[in-house]
C-alpha cells in the first residue's frame, strides 16, 4: 500500500494496524497524520510501546499515558481509582486518536488491560470505549520482553485485536535502503527464504572494512556490557580535554522520569574532540536524523561540540529538546546536546534508526528479530562491516511468518476499497470523522 492510500484510510476514522518492512516511512506517515489531526482540532495521544520509541513521536509510553504503569493486571478497584484522577478523567475526556507506535513490544494482555483503561473512561461497550486506536509496528522485529524465557504473546492473541478488527496499512514502499542486495537480504529474510546464496552474500560483509573519512561505524551488539565497555574505553583513549553537558529537565517529575529513560540522549554526556558520536533526534532543518554519525572535531566559542558528518558536513550541535504534551500543552520536557558516544549501541536501542554504516556483531543473537533489526538499520549492503553472525540471528518467528502473509493480504483488499470510494465519498466521510464529538 503507498503512503496516500494509508493516509486516507486512516482519515476515515477506522481502528488501524500500520505494518510494513523497515525504513517503509511508518514513523513518517504517523507524523503526517499527527500533524493533520491537530490541524483540525483532534484529540490525539501520541505513545509508544517503549521510552525510544516514544520520543520518535514526541510522545510517552502508553503505560504512562493510560495509568497502567508498571502493572502486569489491572483490578477493579485499580479502574475505579483512575476514574477519580481528575487529569485522567480530563486526558480521556479530549481524546478521540490513540496511537501506539512499535506495537510487537507490547504484551498481548496490557494490550486488553489499555482496552479495559479506555473502557472505563470512555463507552464501556464500545473497543477502546470508542476511540480510533492505531497501532504501528513490525512483527518481524523485536518481541515484547519476557521473564524467565516465557514465550511473548504478540498483541495479535489479545482480545483487543478481535475486538477492534484493526484495518491493515500494509506500507510497501522503501525510503531507507540504497540498493537492491540489501533490500534482496531483508525480503529474504522476512519471507523465511534465507539460503546459502542469502548467507553467502551476508558474508561478503565479514570483517569488511567501511570507515570513511576518519570516521568509525557504530557497532551493533546485543549485549549492553559490550557496548558500555567499547564506548568507555575509546573515550578514554583520546588525549584531550573532556568537555561535559548537563541535561535540563523541566516540568513532572514521573514524566522528565519517563522522558531521561526513553531518550538516547544521556543525562551527563562527556565529550572530547575526536569522539565518535551519532545524533539522536531528528532534526531535517539542520541537516541530521537520528542515526547520523559524526566525529567532534572542536568546540565553538560557545563549547557547543562541532561535529563533521559522514557526507562532510559541518554541524554545531545545539541542544534539542524532547517533550510530552497534551492537547499543545507541555507536561515535561527535557534539553540535552543531542548527541551520543556511538563507538557502540545495542541492537535493542537501535530500532527506528537510520545509520550510515555499522559494525555488526550478531554472534550472541538470542531472539528473533535481532538480526533482521540490525541489518535493516543500514542504507545499504556496503556500509556493514559483519564481526559475527549465528545461526539464530536470521531465523524468523513462524508465526509471524504465516501472520505477515495475512496481513499482506487483508491490506489489498484495504487498498482496492480505498481506490474504489468515489472522492467525494471519501472527503464527506473524513470530514464527518473529525468533526463528530470526541
Amino acid at each position: 500500500m503507498k503512503q496516500q492510500a494509508a493516509l486516507d484510510i486512516l482519515k476515515l476514522g477506522h481502528n488501524i494496524f500500520l505494518t510494513g518492512p523497515a525504513g517503509s516511512g511508518k514513523t513518517f506517515l504517523l507524523n503526517q497524520y499527527i500533524k493533520y489531526l491537530k490541524s483540525k482540532n483532534v484529540g490525539v495521544a501520541v505513545t509508544a510501546s517503549t521510552g525510544i520509541a516514544a520520543t520518535h513521536l514526541d510522545g510517552q509510553t502508553i503505560h504512562s499515558w493510560s495509568g497502567l504503569g508498571i502493572k502486569d493486571e489491572i483490578s477493579v478497584s485499580d479502574l475505579t481509582k483512575l476514574r477519580r484522577k481528575p487529569h485522567y478523567r480530563k486526558r480521556f475526556a479530549k481524546t478521540k486518536v490513540l496511537i501506539i507506535d512499535e506495537i510487537s513490544m507490547l504484551h498481548a494482555h496490557q494490550l486488553d488491560i489499555v482496552n479495559r483503561i479506555c473502557k472505563n473512561f470512555k463507552e464501556p461497550l464500545l473497543p477502546f470505549g470508542g476511540l480510533q486506536v492505531i497501532l504501528c509496528g513490525d512483527f518481524f522485529q523485536l518481541p515484547p520482553v519476557t521473564k524467565e524465557n516465557k514465550k511473548p504473546k504478540f498483541v495479535t492473541g489479545s482480545f483487543s485485536w478481535q475486538e477492534m478488527k484493526p484495518n491493515i496499512c500494509y506500507l510497501d514502499e522503501q525510503y531507507r535502503h540504497e540498493d537492491s542486495e540489501m533490500t534482496r537480504i531483508l525480503n529474504a529474510i522476512r519471507g523465511n527464504e534465507v539460503d546459502d546464496e542469502i548467507f553467502d552474500l551476508i558474508l561478503t560483509r565479514e570483517n569488511k572494512n567501511v570507515a570513511i573519512t576518519g570516521i568509525k561505524p557504530t557497532r551493533l551488539y546485543t549485549h549492553n556490557a559490550d557496548v558500555d565497555a567499547i564506548n568507555n574505553l575509546e573515550l578514554q583513549k583520546i588525549n584531550e580535554k573532556p568537555i561535559a553537558y548537563q541535561m535540563y529537565a523541566k516540568g513532572d517529575e514521573k514524566l522528565i522520569k519517563v522522558l531521561k529513560k526513553g531518550c538516547l540522549a544521556s543525562e551527563k554526556l562527556v565529550l572530547k574532540k575526536g569522539a565518535t558520536v551519532m545524533f539522536v533526534k531528528n532534526n531535517f532543518d539542520r541537516g541530521y536524523v537520528n542515526g547520523t554519525l559524526g566525529i567532534i572535531t572542536g568546540f565553538d566559542e560557545n563549547k557547543l561540540p562541532i561535529v563533521k558528518t559522514f557526507s562532510g558536513k559541518s554541524i554545531i550541535a545545539s541542544p534539542e529538546t524532547w517533550l510530552i504534551e497534551e492537547d499543545d500543552e507541555i507536561l515535561a520536557s527535557v534539553s540535552q546536546i543531542p548527541l551520543r558516544l556511538a563507538w557502540a549501541i545495542t541492537v535493542h536501542k537501535s530500532q527506528g534508526m537510520t545509520l550510515d554504516m555499522a559494525e555488526i556483531d550478531l554472534s550472541k543473537s538470542f531472539e528473533y528479530g535481532m538480526g533482521y533489526v540490525a541489518l535493516s538499520r543500514v542504507r545499504t549492503l556496503g556500509g556493514i562491516k559483519l564481526l559475527g553472525i549465528n545461526e539464530t540471528a536470521l531465523e524468523v518467528n513462524p508465526e509471524i511468518y504465516e501472520l505477515d502473509k495475512e496481513l499482506q493480504k487483508i491490506s489489498l483488499e484495504n487498498t482496492k476499497e480505498i481506490s474504489e470510494m468515489g472522492w467525494l465519498e471519501k472527503r464527506r466521510r473524513q470530514k464527518k470523522f473529525v468533526k463528530k464529538d470526541a
